[in-house]
């Protein structure tokens, strides 16, 4: 299913999208249906014999406490399965599994919403959406639970057997594990929970053993003793996602290493951070072009209280000479940067520290001290022996677990490692001939840059939880010289016995495989493999998008691609989506220390779940994005509005059982170029709109702008649609003799509604299926309905001349509002235009009366000027089209003309004196800048009101002399 090339490059046209839109699924027509009236009455019947729905007609609002009850009634209609009953290529999007230990943040909330949309939106475009859901063991996270749990009790780990221990963290997987399942539902997400998976399941378990397997068949997988990111409290190995760093105040310390033979003055000053490492010192580096230490490079340096330990003095490049003193303790055993300084130059390695953070044998009279109290203790007593300089406050960037807080510690330990340059570069290789396209572009250089420099993989952890790693030791043999690797312990155990006969004992290794492992294998293991033969494997492999967070491109995306590459010989998807993180309003990290922090769930309780969706999607992919309660208000007062636009429409459709009016308002069809030109003006635009609409929706979507897309619905529907349309139709519904111009405005306001639910299903699931499910005769639920055919009919001459009729009725509500014409008073007015506006404009002379509060009876319209035009406010609408409205109909013009000489002269006091204070130099030289240019501001302005008020009192007081 590898997709030919990036949706994100595709012309407007139609034809265009089909043949370079890979996601595009080929264009369905909306099949002409005239169910017969029992038809119409089982289909409208279906949901609300479950009590599933309610109706604008009986329920004032939307009722969010009814969202997990048409969930529920989705999942068990069978909605959420991939159907591939009108063919097309199947749509697939792996969710990334959320830790079992969980509870739902902002962050499940944005790619639950973005995910849940691109599912949703291409299900109605009717291919096999399958969005597979499921949940991590979270190892290091989940064992730190089930310890805490325990230690309430009394109990430690080590109290237990690891099957013990294992069985307890089982027991509370079942109790607990459930929730963030839950709460991912509660935010819609329409995945087929049948093929939820779990990663320490029997089949992805499996899975993991036989990636194993093979990449130690490859020679890709070894062990040996590296540097690692060590956490002394949790006991293990933690990567670097895992990792946390933040400034912390700390010192840096000035200490003496005297030149071995020199005298008492030769002596190399050196700044560090941790001097309790200085036991694990194997070198002392200055830069080569450091004239200040060149006479020492090649002799050797005394390390301090080591009782006379010599090391090198050498020079590298690497040595920064503006840092500190210019000169460099090299600890290989507890610094990355030392490390691979010291691998360069193959200085040895020294290791100083027990895995429990205390000093080992090697710090001599230290050992057994813990490492912050050994710095202390060492310090002092450098100051003690003279060898202590000065002591430095100095901020630190300290590396802190992020499960468990204490500070990561740097150390040599025995793990196993995956080989990973000759993966990354087949995973460079899919980007740079797109096969793969990764959105924003510009994560790609992010991608390439981490994958062009990549370093082996620690994929082993000191843990009980999580996936054994498969490798068994013989009993009596060293472990680094006799180990076997078998997909079971009976396999291991035949491979022992053909080697060293059939008394031979094995063990296995203790330790477990990092989370990233099985979650690198997700978009296939979740799908059946290693056994391709599998029909889910067949059909929803590659998947076609993933989804997820910038800020685990490396960790979690880029091992992904190469692992599917790898073991299945295809990319794992074509496209990745990238969405930013949800800060505060005011930009900043949401975090429990700040008080930022913004529940999902008690979001949705007070807004609703379709206004958090729909805030949370309108930002740009990959831009971080600003929540504030002001957006999530206004979008709880979209959905409102929504629901009101469908009561009305309810209130003004035939009633459910006349089945002659159903009949006519079904036939009206506005799929062709014909059925739009017998259309009325207003109709005629607000449905061209909607085509055009449709349009500019489906290629947003298509391109994953979903941000665009979403402004777009909103913008169409209470710009045009609610604010115009509805408010226009009034005239047939309610003024009009004319039956079928009623029925056909009717007609329209059915087709543009029912086509914005589903323009807007994919933000918006909840509040859109209850109003579909509120019209009458449905033959399908809105989430299984056919999506709006494109390239539909459109009439752009009654664009032109509705905006038209739009700036005459925004410039007489202008010109009320200006004299402040009293909200209900009717006036009249004369419109001047060509004849051939005219012919238009006077068509909807009930539209511009209503909406401009004008006296029907005295709307004139003509090609020349009024008699009483010099009594008139003269509007211009357009070019050619014109408006005037006589005073007298406004406003008592003598009245008027007090009232605004009374205002002027308030006006021009409060001018004269922001002049004054601007004419003191004392105020323009001595008050703060903003203060004096805020002044200026004001006086600005109330020149600007003092020039119009006096050109309306001057026209006011013309036409009293006249």
């Amino acid at each position: 299913m590898a997709l030919a090339g990036p949706s994100h490059l595709l012309s407007s046209s139609s034809s265009c999208l089909r043949r370079l839109n890979p996601l595009l699924f080929s264009a369905h027509r909306r099949p002409a249906w005239t169910p017969s009236r029992a038809a119409r009455r089982f289909c409208a019947a279906v949901a609300s014999e479950r009590d599933v729905f309610t109706s604008p007609e009986v329920a004032k609002s939307f009722d969010f406490t009814g969202e997990e009850r048409i969930y529920k009634w989705w999942e068990s209609q069978g909605f959420f399965k991939p159907n591939f009953d009108r063919g097309g290529d199947p749509f697939v999007v792996p969710m990334p599994p959320a830790n079992v230990t969980g509870s739902l943040h902002m962050g499940h909330a944005m790619f639950v919403t973005l995910e849940d949309i691109m599912i949703r939106y291409f299900r109605m475009k009717g291919r096999p959406a399958l969005w597979i859901p499921g949940t991590d063991h979270a190892g290091i996270a989940t064992q730190l639970v089930v310890e805490k749990m325990l230690a309430a009790k009394g109990v430690k780990r080590t109290d237990l057997t690891r099957e013990e221990f294992t069985e307890r963290v089982w027991e509370w997987k079942e109790k607990y594990g459930s929730t963030i399942t839950n709460q991912i539902k509660r935010l819609g997400a329409s995945c087929d929970w049948n093929r939820e998976c779990f990663t320490l399941d029997d089949q992805l378990s499996r899975a993991v053993v036989e990636a194993f397997v093979r990449l130690h068949e490859k020679g890709l997988i070894y062990q040996g003793s590296y540097l690692v990111n060590w956490s002394p409290n949790l006991q293990t190995a933690v990567s670097d996602l895992e990792v946390e760093y933040s400034e912390e105040s700390g010192y840096l310390y000035f200490m003496k290493y005297r030149v071995a033979g020199g005298s008492r003055d030769d002596f190399m000053t050196i700044a560090t951070t941790r001097p309790e490492t200085l036991f694990g010192d194997v070198a002392i580096a200055v830069n080569p072009e450091d004239e200040r230490y060149a006479k020492y490079v090649g002799r050797l340096a005394i390390v301090p209280l080591t009782f006379g330990r010599h090391v090198p003095i050498i020079a590298d490049q690497y040595v920064d000479p503006e840092f500190g003193t210019g000169v460099l303790k090299i600890s290989p055993g507890h610094d990355q940067n030392d490390y691979h300084i010291a691998r360069k130059l193959g200085l040895p390695v020294l290791n100083v520290m027990n895995k429990d953070g205390t000093l080992n044998d090697v710090a001599g009279l230290y050992s057994g001290m813990d490492r912050f109290e050994a710095r202390e203790k060492l310090w002092s007593d450098l100051v003690e022996t003279n060898l202590a300089v000065k002591k430095e406050p100095y901020t630190l960037r300290v590396p802190r677990s992020q499960r468990g807080g204490e500070v990561i510690e740097p150390l040599i330990s025995k793990q196993w490692f995956v080989t990973m340059e000759p993966l990354a570069e087949r995973a460079l290789q899919a980007v740079e001939k797109g096969q793969l396209i990764i959105l924003p572009e510009r994560f790609e250089k992010i991608y390439n840059n981490w994958l062009t420099n990549i370093k082996d993989w620690c994929i082993s952890r000191q843990l009980w939880w999580g996936h054994r790693i498969p490798v068994w030791y013989i009993v009596g043999k060293k472990c680094e010289e006799d180990y076997i690797v078998a997909r079971n312990e009976e396999e291991a155990l035949a491979k022992a016995q053909e080697k060293y006969g059939k008394s031979v004992e094995i063990y296995q290794d203790p330790d477990v495989l990092d989370t990233w492992f099985s979650s690198a294998l997700w978009p296939f293991s979740t799908l059946g493999w290693p056994d391709t033969s599998k029909e889910d494997f067949k059909h929803f492999y590659p998947a076609t998008v993933l989804e997820t967070g910038h800020d685990i491109l490396f960790f979690w995306v880029a091992r992904m691609v190469m692992m599917g590459i790898e073991f299945t010989g295809s990319i794992p998807f074509s496209y990745v989506y990238l969405h930013g993180l949800i800060r505060d309003s005011e930009g900043r990290k949401m975090s429990k220390s700040l008080g930022n922090v913004i529940d999902p769930l008690d979001t949705m309780k007070e807004y609703g779940t379709d206004a958090l969706r729909f805030t949370l999607c309108m930002g740009t992919a990959g831009q971080d994005i600003n929540l504030s309660t002001e957006r999530l208000t206004s979008n709880k007062a979209f959905t409102n509005k929504l629901w009101n636009a469908g009561k009305f429409l309810l209130q003004n459709l035939p009633d459910r059982s006349d089945g002659t009016a159903w009949d006519l308002l079904l036939a009206n069809k506005f799929d062709t170029e014909a059925s739009l030109q017998q259309l009325l003006l207003p109709e005629c635009w607000v449905v061209t709109g909607l085509h055009e609409l449709i349009d500019k929706v489906s290629i947003s979507y298509d391109k994953f702008y979903f941000g665009d897309a979403a402004r777009e619905i909103y913008d169409f529907f209470w710009g045009h649609f609610a604010d115009w349309y509805i408010e226009s139709s009034k005239t047939r519904l309610y003024h009009s003799g004319d039956n079928s111009d009623s029925t056909m405005t009717q007609s329209v306001l059915l087709y543009v509604f029912e086509n914005i639910l589903k323009l807007l299903h994919p933000f918006m699931p909840f509040v859109t299926e209850e109003l579909w499910q509120a019209l009458p005769y449905r033959k399908h639920a809105l989430i299984v309905a056919p999506w709006p055919s494109t390239d539909l009919p459109k009439n752009l001459s009654s664009i032109k001349r509705f905006q038209n009729l739009q700036s005459l009725i925004k410039g007489i509500r202008n010109v009320r509002a200006e004299y402040s014409v009293e909200p209900a008073k009717r006036i009249s007015a004369s419109v001047v235009a060509s004849a051939d506006v005219l012919e238009y404009i006077s068509r909807e002379k009930q539209v511009l009366a209503l909406l401009s509060k004008l006296d029907a009876q005295n709307v004139h319209f003509t090609e020349s000027l009024p008699s009483d035009a010099n009594q008139s406010v003269h509007i211009v609408a357009d070019e050619g089209l014109e408006a005037y409205l006589p005073l007298a109909d406004m406003v008592d013009v003598s009245e008027e003309v007090k009232r605004l000489s009374k205002r002027l002269s308030k006006m021009q006091t409060e001018y004269d004196a922001l002049l004054a204070r601007l004419s003191s130099p004392s105020f323009v030289e001595k008050a703060p800048a903003d203060i004096v240019r805020g002044v200026r501001e004001k006086a600005s302005e109330a020149e600007e009101k003092i020039s119009l008020t006096k050109t309306r009192l001057s026209f006011l007081q013309s036409t009293v002399s006249a």
